[in-house]
């Protein structure tokens, strides 16, 4: 039997395309290797062997009828229990929604089926998406945090029990798990991928990301998720279908980069920081260390202001309902978001314009940003999912930002290199993220 651990999957998708494997072997392992370790790391809210293996089962007798095949034909996908579906619970990590189903999948989720993938299960986020951690452990140290919200995504791709998940990002919960679980997380350009379906805290902010391997892998993902919906206003036409090629193509010239130590640099770990330097300078000829531009002080701010007063909006029901139930982060915030005046909401998003327009040309002249992509390895403790100051600047602008698992810090954990990118750029962006992540392993070998 082959072993899928060692394939990508983009090597695996195209095993099950050609019939090399068939979907119930890759999906038997897979099941296997959830057996090993799912007891610790704990990233399924939902997953059932025996729906898993009957959907295999479907997939193998479709593609042997001769029909057309999808690109994620009989691939096993895992996706972030905040995005809806019909046949299985969508809890968003409250057990204010213990149980409780959707009324329609998602469209990401018809966007999977649509190109022959298997929803494999729900994996845990914290409560609603925010702060209050759920169950999800750090496959590379249990005793460690996974990072938040996409916690079960994050993890559920580094243990190897699922090639590709789904997760979000409203403030730094694609990026800082990806970071802290050693993993590929890509957070495409604000309007690529659709957000009906799942639980809104901000319709603003809130983007819809990718978990791999590797950067082809998240592009071989993004690609099947990006289409204009009727539903989701903020969405956009824009054309994937050359993502994957012009990835693997990368850029005709040696990148250029912008590195960003920010003013956060003193919150990052000491041993954290002397990878970071030594990344620096392996990469001198590609990389200028530059201080940010002084307007970014006021981007956190607000972010807030814009976050929590979307959270206050949405989340109503459930803070009038079931107040109780929430968590005392969930309660602060939303009780901060009904104080804000409209003349700081306003601010807020006429200044997320401001900021993008005048930010902008920077990319005239280099091809990439680099920052941390969190504050240091994951932190100890379960109590706390990390913080995301590392991410809010560009999920506030809506840039196109991975993290990349280039680097390690204390006690040989992984440590992510953030790349961000322009606007709507996501098909070259990737392909100096592919560059990047290959050089840096040509470089290590």
């Amino acid at each position: 039997m082959t072993d899928i651990f060692i394939l990508t999957a983009n090597e695996l998708a195209a095993q099950l395309r050609e019939g090399q494997i068939s979907s119930v072997e890759v999906c038997t392992q897979y099941i296997q290797r959830i057996d090993k370790f799912e007891k610790d790391v704990k990233a399924w809210v939902h997953f059932s062997k025996k729906e898993l293996l009957e959907k295999a089962t479907e997939a193998d007798e479709y593609r042997k009828s001769g029909k057309p095949l999808g690109p994620l034909h009989g691939l096993p996908v895992a996706v972030k229990d905040i995005i809806g579906t019909l046949d299985m619970p969508t809890e968003c990590g409250t057990p204010i929604r213990k149980k409780m189903p959707s009324s329609q999948d998602a469209e990401v989720v018809n966007l999977l089926k649509v190109a022959g993938a298997i929803v494999m299960g729900k994996t845990e986020t914290t409560e609603l998406a925010y702060f209050h951690p759920g169950k999800t452990t750090n496959p590379h140290d249990y005793a460690r945090t996974p990072g938040g919200s996409s916690s079960g995504s994050a993890a559920a791709v580094a243990a190897h029990m699922t090639p590709l998940s789904i997760g979000s990002q409203t403030n730094g919960s694609v990026i800082r798990p990806a970071s802290y679980c050693g993993v590929v997380g890509y957070k495409p350009s604000y309007g690529l991928i659709s957000r009906s379906g799942v639980l809104k805290q901000s319709d603003k902010l809130d983007h819809v990301g990718v978990f791999g391997k590797n950067v082809e892998d998240v592009a071989l993902l993004a690609k099947a998720l990006i289409k204009k919906d009727l539903y989701d206003s903020s969405t956009i036409h824009y054309s994937a279908e050359d993502m994957l090629d012009v990835c693997k193509k990368g850029p005709i010239f040696d990148p250029k980069f912008i590195f960003y130590k920010t003013k956060n640099w003193k919150n990052i770990d000491k041993e954290s920081q002397k990878s970071f330097e030594f990344f620096i300078k392996t990469f001198k000829k590609n990389i200028e260390v530059f201080d940010t531009p002084s307007y970014f002080d006021e981007i956190p701010k607000y972010h807030k202001i814009i976050h929590e007063t979307d959270m206050a909006n949405n989340f109503e029901p459930y803070y009038k309902k079931s107040k109780k139930k929430l968590s005392k982060e969930m309660i602060s915030a939303i009780e901060r978001g009904l104080k804000y005046s409209a003349k700081e909401y306003a601010e807020a998003i006429e200044f997320m314009k401001r900021s993008y327009n005048s930010y902008q040309e920077v990319f005239e002249d280099y091809h990439g940003v680099l920052t941390p992509s969190s504050t240091g390895v994951a932190p100890k403790g379960l109590k706390s999912t990390g913080s995301p100051e590392f991410c809010t600047v560009w999920t506030y602008m809506g840039l196109p930002s991975i993290s990349l698992p280039l680097l390690t810090g204390a006690n040989n954990l992984p440590l992510g290199v953030q790349l961000i990118g322009d606007k709507l750029d996501d098909l070259r962006f990737l392909g100096i993220a592919n560059w990047l992540e290959k050089n840096c392993k040509n470089y290590n070998e």
